[in-house]
């Protein structure tokens, strides 16, 4: 058997809900922070569930069922404290659970509670909502109201009515409810990121503008100090579209999760009010949206900065192209011109030669006349000619060699 089989298949047991029947108050955290964080917590409220290797863990916390989960960049925990039905009041957070995040609340990024209750005596106005939005959700069993206004803790409330739904049913619709909000703020966390980049993509814009104007104006005296500047701009995009990359693409997978769950609620509508999924889209849509929008034009500035990079580096290319060619111009009339004196300078050099051969052969001449040796102007020039001629023609070879090598 493969060592990653039972593994492997017990991802689809992954991540199950807390089923619970009646009424109760659901409280839902969810805190920024790695398995050491994770753990840290756990060990404050329930040391026996603190397994280092475990993603999610179903436990008791004073007595009520408590869950805790571990996400990539996040942790939840849950709890489930069962109330009477006639509780309409809403209960603080339980000071267990309270007392264990303190140390770390500010990287608390969501705090949702869900009040489960049945239909009978329901009073919507004595929950506190102002102007509530409202669904039926799983087919008309169950429905849910909130109003998105945090309390003064910080806490987004739910009204959950059970009209016909059993315990599994019932944990695992409340289930979708808290992972909408959870990853709604996880995605969510993007904006503050994009708000920020979006007024360093307005100086970069200019920067390109002038940058672009300078290469199309430019007569290619300041190449190079255009080319550093470009460098410089496109160090500065990289920097920024490696600092944001994850952080995009986390935006684009939670708010694909939050659309998802939104369409398994299976909807539909309580009598004049917005349904939840519509109040949720229509404010959280426009947000990612944004995000993918700032996202895109980090991307377009790269490429359009890569582009000017490569059309001034394409202009300068040509240039000195232009100036090789002009030095290999000159190269080749420089010689031109050596070849040309190296010619006149082997035939004045032959002229000499010959000269001096001559020279040679008449002292030589005159040397026999006073020997006594009597020989004619006529057989002299007959005699002398053909040494000279053998003397010329091997100093021709010996040229020819020469240029030859």
């Amino acid at each position: 058997m493969h060592p990653q089989r039972t593994a492997l298949h017990n991802e689809l047991h992954a991540r199950p809900s807390l089923y619970f029947d009646g009424p109760a108050h659901v409280f839902h955290l969810a805190l920024l922070g790695g398995d050491a964080a994770c753990t840290a917590l756990l060990q404050r409220c329930c040391p026996q569930a603190a397994d280092a290797g475990a993603a999610q863990g179903i436990t008791q916390l004073d007595g009520h069922p408590f869950k805790w989960e571990r996400h990539t960049e996040f942790f939840t925990l849950t709890l489930v404290v069962p109330c009477s039905a006639a509780d309409t009041q809403w209960q603080p957070l339980p000071a267990v659970l309270a007392d264990a995040i303190a140390p770390q609340a500010a990287q608390l990024i969501n705090a949702v509670q869900v009040l489960v209750r049945d239909e009978q005596d329901l009073n919507l106005p004595d929950y506190g909502f102002k102007d509530p939005c409202g669904s039926c959700v799983g087919g008309g069993d169950a429905v849910v109201w909130s109003d998105f206004r945090l309390t003064a803790d910080g806490t987004n409330r739910f009204v959950f009515i059970n009209r016909r739904l059993n315990a599994y049913r019932q944990g695992r619709m409340i289930r979708r409810l808290l992972e909408i909000e959870t990853y709604r703020m996880m995605a969510s966390l993007t904006l503050t990121t994009a708000k920020a980049l979006s007024q360093e993509l307005d100086a970069f814009d200019k920067t390109l503008v002038s940058l672009s104007e300078r290469s199309a104006g430019g007569d290619g005296r300041d190449s190079k100090g255009l080319l550093d500047a470009i460098a410089h701009l496109s160090r500065q995009v990289v920097s920024r579209t490696v600092k944001t990359r994850h952080r995009f693409g986390a935006t684009q997978a939670y708010a694909q999760l939050v659309f998802e769950r939104l369409g398994e609620l299976r909807e539909s509508h309580v009598g004049d009010c917005q349904r939840l999924g519509v109040f949720i889209e229509r404010r959280f849509k426009p947000t990612v949206r944004y995000c993918a929008a700032t996202e895109q034009r980090l991307e377009q500035l790269a490429k359009n900065v890569a582009n000017l990079g490569d059309l001034l580096q394409a202009r300068v290319q040509v240039e000195m192209e232009e100036q090789n060619a002009g030095i290999l111009h000159s190269l080749n009339a420089r010689a031109d011109a050596q070849v040309k004196i190296q010619r006149a300078v082997e035939g004045l050099s032959i002229i000499a030669i010959t000269y001096y051969l001559l020279n040679l052969f008449k002292l030589l001449y005159g040397g026999l006349n006073v020997l006594g040796l009597e020989l004619t102007a006529k057989d002299a020039l007959m005699a002398m000619a053909p040494p000279v001629l053998l003397v010329l023609l091997v100093i021709l070879l010996r040229i020819r060699q020469a240029k030859q090598h």
